[in-house]
């Protein structure tokens, strides 16, 4: 009888979105994956979970945990979970120096503040009582909307405190995409066989992406210059970039 061998385990945040899509794959490598989602309030809530579960089901994933966080409704402050919020369309195509410096300057109002914290916790906590140590989050710096909680410094403060904090102090928070851009990381999903087709990224829309929310624009401009086609459905007057 040949020897079983055991993997080691990982905790995944998985929101469903492409990035999320592509560190589950790359992660499904080389650990158990343990899955986890969230449904905070926000807009396309239906669509992402709806998303998160294809791909947990395409990357093989050892289990699967869904999450309902009621706070980030509350508390509002963000076009993602504050209806009375308006949704922006993307502000332009240019990604050069002064569109890196307004987005430094300027968090914007799809931001859900402190978000990742939250998540991180309840992930980490997951990690002690399955044995994890690694908890994966597909945080992107280079590509990303300004977002304060897309930093490596970011994640480098909470692997401090989950040192600090945890029984063990072993657990690690990892962010494999963080220092990549967003074509490099759809050439990366390619390579490894992610899902996209089962992933989500509009802001706005939950049957066809709007096309026009700076997510959904990102994500276009990602596959163009990756020089592949988006597979999933959008409206048709707002698919260019």
């Amino acid at each position: 009888m040949a020897p079983t061998t055991t993997r080691s385990r990982a905790v995944v945040c998985l929101s469903g979105g492409m990035d999320s899509c592509v560190c589950t794959t790359l992660t499904a490598q080389r650990h158990d994956v343990y899955a986890i989602h969230f449904s905070y309030g926000q807009r396309t809530e239906t669509r992402e979970l709806r998303s998160a579960e294809a791909i947990a089901t395409a990357t093989g994933v050892r289990e699967w945990m869904h999450l309902r966080l009621d706070l980030f409704r509350r508390i509002g402050g963000s076009a993602l979970t504050d209806s009375s919020i308006a949704v922006p369309a993307a502000a332009g195509e240019d990604t050069g120096p002064e569109m890196q410096l307004r987005r430094g300057a300027e968090v914007p109002v799809t931001y859900v503040p402190f978000r990742n914290a939250h998540f991180l916790a309840a992930a980490v906590s997951w990690a002690e009582v399955v044995g994890a140590e690694v908890v994966v989050i597909g945080a992107v710096e280079q590509d990303s909307s300004g977002y304060p909680d897309c930093r490596p410094a970011y994640y480098d403060a909470f692997n401090r405190l989950i040192e600090a904090g945890t029984r063990e102090g072993t657990i690690r928070v990892e962010t494999p995409l963080i220092r990549m851009r967003k074509s490099e990381i759809v050439r990366l999903g390619l390579t490894i066989g992610a899902p996209f087709g089962a992933s989500w990224s509009c802001y706005s829309g939950e049957a066809v992406a709007c096309g026009l929310c700076e997510s959904c624009q990102l994500r276009l401009r990602a596959f163009r210059d990756a020089g592949a086609i988006d597979p999933i459905p959008y409206a048709a007057a707002s698919s260019g970039v």
